[in-house]
């Protein structure tokens, strides 16, 4: 191909490489000149012009365009009409895109001017989606590099790209549950891979909530494969922690396998892959509870488009596997490699929110906060608890008699910030909390203003545990089984705590990252003991009294 600026009488033919005006005419690049439109820029005074010249080994880019993609665009996939040396090709289907890297990468290392830009391998797509592009850089491409394109696009006896298309399957849930897990965190997951299986044009089947046990679960997962099941689902009520561990165990005691045992994708690494009579099994890891892409979603997605699922895939996922540190799930450099020690609970700057705005509904009119104990104000005897643990800088959030609420922690080393939309409930005092945190604080308590009796001892044993780095990202104190206040947030989760509503709190942002969740063991039944109304109050007292004015 020839290129360069000529005299316009010398133009006839060759295509126009830049816009150019001919009067009140405008006429675009990648314009064939013609007699008439050379006439009409000589009458405008134009002399030169900067124009491509095909030889006859060059081939058109439209025509070019059109013979790779056409080359390239194998099951699944349509090639559209080219246009200025352009093609782009289109899915026929939901499903996903299959390709190997390497052969892309081959193609697109045969000549500069044929280039071909596909989203990435195994990208779920939609019926109508462009799933590549087939461009040919102005205005020709060599008829033996087009020739050889054509070649490489069908190396492997098919052509380069493909669509492997969902394919309806009928799928069923097992949940486990341990004493305390509540009905409605059951009720959730349901409804997540119900939703999951349906945009994947499956559906869930059958759903059963069973016991955390081996021998039951065992018994469930053999019903679920006598009743024809294409895959069955499973969401343990505790992570799985080990091959032995009760999930996989019961894989194998039905008679099935476990093909793997975690996957690098974060979140999703606890993942479990088993096969029983051939039907796939998937233990889920706690992150499936959430909408938000996981590992689960990579592998439910090739397991719907029936495209094998091995070890070896799962052990490849690791590139672009960290999902968690993007902008919709967003890890904050600082935490990901902190200049603090590594060893967990030194140097970290941990701060702590008080929540004291509320309205103390159930104390029949009566502000709980106030409330004396053995002389002293509830709510300060709660901030007493962080302070004398070390926590700095402590907000007390202040609302409902929120004069009154200041001058009961007077002199105590607070911050108090004053929450406007106190009558909203938990969720605004949150946020008032946290938008008024200082910068550089690696973690943050939240303690509701009316748990007195936890123990400056378990703060100091959360912040101990605390550890970034190691995962332990949220730490919640446990007594006999039972979790309680104060939890411990890592930074990463700030922006979601200052997104919280309603009255639930951070009881939305525990449920999200559960995987996160560590709990840590402590020796303080005052973590679960909420004064929130008068007979609460009165049998503390009655505790404190009996116990000679010491806290239960």
């Amino acid at each position: 191909m020839e290129f360069g600026s000529f005299p316009v009488s010398a133009c006839e033919g060759a295509i126009l490489a830049h816009s150019q005006h001919a009067g009140r005419r405008r006429l675009k690049k990648g314009t064939v000149l013609e007699a008439d439109t050379l006439a009409a820029l000589q009458a405008a005074g134009v002399t030169h012009l900067t124009v491509a010249r095909l030889g006859p080994d060059d081939i058109h880019e439209d025509a070019a365009a059109a013979r790779v993609a056409t080359a390239c665009a194998g099951h699944g996939c349509t090639a559209g009409t080219a246009a200025t040396g352009r093609v782009n090709l289109f899915a026929d289907a939901d499903g996903l895109v299959v390709y190997e890297r390497a052969a892309l990468d081959a193609l697109n290392q045969i000549d500069e001017s044929i280039t071909i830009a596909a989203v990435a391998p195994h990208a779920r797509v939609e019926a109508g989606q462009i799933l590549a592009t087939v461009k040919i850089i102005p205005f020709a491409a060599p008829s033996g590099a087009v020739a050889r394109a054509e070649t490489a696009a069908r190396a492997a006896g098919t052509p380069l790209l493909r669509l492997a298309p969902f394919a309806p399957k009928a799928a069923g849930l097992i949940q486990t549950r341990l004493p305390g897990t509540p009905d409605k965190v059951l009720a959730k997951t349901e409804r997540t891979l119900r939703a999951r299986l349906e945009a994947l044009g499956s559906h869930l089947a059958e759903s059963r909530t069973i016991g955390h046990d081996t021998a039951e679960l065992a018994a469930a997962l053999a019903a679920f494969a006598h009743n024809g099941h294409a895959l069955v689902l499973v969401v343990g009520a505790s992570a799985t922690a080990d091959r032995r561990d009760t999930i996989p165990a019961a894989v194998e005691a039905a008679g099935g396998e476990i093909v793997h045992f975690g996957m690098p994708v974060d979140p999703g690494n606890l993942l479990v892959l088993g096969r029983l009579h051939g039907m796939p099994v998937l233990a889920l890891p706690g992150s499936a509870r959430s909408p938000r892409t996981g590992g689960n979603d990579w592998v439910l997605q090739r397991l719907c488009a029936d495209l094998p699922v091995t070890a070896a895939v799962l052990t490849g996922m690791g590139a672009g596997g960290l999902l968690k540190d993007t902008p919709e799930r967003p890890l904050p450099r600082r935490e990901a490699a902190p200049a603090h020690p590594a060893e967990p609970g030194t140097g970290w700057r941990i701060g702590g929110i008080v929540l004291a705005a509320g309205e103390s509904r159930r104390m029949g009119g009566s502000n709980k906060l106030l409330a004396d104990l053995e002389g002293e104000p509830l709510i300060r005897r709660s901030v007493r608890t962080l302070t004398e643990a070390g926590v700095d800088p402590v907000i007390v959030v202040t609302g409902h008699m929120g004069e009154q609420v200041a001058a009961a922690v007077a002199e105590l080393p607070v911050t108090l910030v004053a929450n406007p939309g106190y009558p909203e409930g938990m969720g605004a005092a949150i946020r008032t909390g946290i938008g008024a945190l200082p910068d550089g604080l690696d973690g943050v308590f939240v303690l509701p203003g009316d748990m007195p009796a936890v123990r400056a001892g378990t703060v100091g044993a959360l912040m101990a545990a605390f550890d970034p780095p190691g995962g332990r990202t949220i730490c919640i104190p446990e007594n006999a089984g039972v979790r309680g206040h104060p939890v411990l947030f890592a930074r990463r989760f700030f922006p979601e705590l200052r997104a919280c509503g309603g009255d639930v709190g951070a009881r939305g942002v525990l449920r999200e990252h559960a995987e996160d969740v560590a709990a840590v063991p402590v020796p303080d039944p005052g973590i679960a003991l909420d004064l929130d109304t008068p007979a609460a109050l009165a049998a503390y007292r009655g505790t404190a009294e009996q116990n000679g004015g010491a806290q239960p």
